[in-house]
């Protein structure tokens, strides 16, 4: 397989757990390569997904590395072998790698957790909000530019679409449903849509209160993205330098608990269902 030019989200993880496989035997790359009759140059490039991995290889390589975790080796089986051209490629040299690695790790997630403090999530918007949100970005975006982000944010929605949709859960501050991106219109839209939303079978969605005692979560916003197994979930967060995909086990595990933690001071679905509508009518 020729080395590729820019890996996705997607094959760098494959990547990266063979490379935690190989640390967890012990072994060097170097020792690795020689094991599978390859170069260090091909098992580094094959770490950081620049080089694809076949079935046999990666089943070879899990032998090689002593690892007896059946799940995660089908999982990743299915990661190299499942080769989808998803709706998201027509965005490719058009918006940043990160908003298509997001749509691909929508399309692969087995369930969806999300946690807003400021914002309401991407894929609850509507039009009018999104289209505020990305036009107060620094610097300004062309009108094509903006117009692109936002068609690719409601396209996102196709994950709502499907005969058995992942289930989703939003946990959203009330920050993020009082602050007007854009006009009062907008926002009394951006609340119906959410309310309507929340009234499918597959889409919860839960509100913390100003009023609620406990919370001390401001900075918890994210993207919980389950995987086929819990070791290839992954988080998204916003930082100052762009999109950050986390899937580091022990970070795992921390944001595990940040979302335990934000859901206890959640009220639950109906109650939260009754408190935006509520919040409709003052706007």
């Amino acid at each position: 397989m020729p080395p590729r030019s820019r890996p996705t989200a997607r094959q760098v993880r494959v990547g990266a757990e063979l490379r935690r496989m190989r640390e967890a035997a012990g072994l060097t790359a170097k020792e690795a390569a020689c094991a599978l009759g390859s170069t260090s140059a091909q098992m580094s490039q094959m770490e950081a997904g620049i080089a694809g991995v076949s079935e046999a290889r990666l089943r070879r390589l899990a032998t090689e590395y002593g690892c007896a975790d059946a799940g995660l080796i089908d999982a990743l089986v299915g990661m190299v072998t499942e080769r989808v051209r998803g709706w998201w490629e027509k965005y490719r040299d058009v918006l940043p790698a990160s908003f298509l690695d997001l749509s691909e790790l929508e399309h692969y997630a087995v369930y969806r957790r999300d946690i807003a403090v400021i914002h309401v999530p991407g894929l609850l918007q509507t039009e009018a909000y999104a289209r505020a949100v990305f036009a107060y970005m620094i610097p300004e975006l062309s009108e094509d530019e903006l117009a692109a982000r936002v068609d690719h944010r409601m396209a996102r929605r196709i994950i709502f679409e499907r005969d058995a949709p992942a289930p989703y859960s939003a946990v959203i501050h009330e920050t993020a449903l009082r602050i007007r991106v854009g006009d009062r219109s907008a926002a009394r839209e951006q609340l119906q849509w959410i309310t309507e939303l929340s009234e499918s079978g597959s889409v919860s969605v839960r509100v913390v209160p100003f009023d609620v005692d406990g919370f001390a979560g401001a900075g918890s916003a994210m993207v919980y993205a389950g995987g086929p197994v819990p070791r290839l979930d992954t988080v998204v967060r916003d930082a100052p330098h762009g999109t950050a995909f986390v899937d580091e086990e022990s970070q795992l595990d921390r944001f595990r608990t940040i979302l335990r933690k934000v859901e206890r001071s959640a009220l639950n679905p109906e109650q939260s269902r009754d408190f935006i509508h509520r919040l409709s009518k003052e706007v």
